[in-house]
């Protein structure tokens, strides 16, 4: 984990304000919105989506759905934004959804929800030792 001082694109943040007013978030109130972009560059939005017997989707599972619906199948980089300037990280269950995607390069960076970078991780800070395709026995 790393503090940052480099800018995210205004077309990443843009982006991430659009979903975030998006979300479905009658329950919680707590509207999130990631941004995952492919090593092509393709950019996947989403934003979570809450029911009322209270099992949602989080943001981060909803552009991991729309990038695999699109035919891809690896994360460069991955956008979180929560609703405060308080760190608003990936859940565990998100965690791991990443990492099935990711690449020790793939970077993970949470900003505000004023759109300021807060923090950039590694996969590895944000999944230590984590669990992954290469752990299955082959099939």
């Amino acid at each position: 984990m790393s503090q940052q001082t480099d800018e995210v694109s205004a077309e990443i943040v843009e982006q991430l304000f659009s979903a975030r007013a998006n979300a479905y978030v009658p329950y919680s109130a707590h509207p999130v919105a990631s941004v995952m972009v492919t090593p092509d560059g393709q950019q996947f939005a989403g934003t979570n989506v809450e029911v009322a017997h209270y099992k949602g989707l989080c943001a981060e599972a909803s552009a991991i759905s729309a990038m695999i619906t699109a035919g891809q199948r690896q994360l460069a980089t991955v956008y979180v934004m929560g609703p405060g300037d308080h760190l608003c990280t990936p859940c565990g269950d998100c965690r791991q959804r990443i990492r099935e995607f990711a690449t020790p390069e793939t970077q993970i960076k949470v900003l505000s929800g004023s759109g300021k970078l807060m923090k950039t991780y590694s996969m590895e800070a944000l999944l230590p030792d984590g669990f992954g395709p290469e752990q299955l026995p082959p099939r």
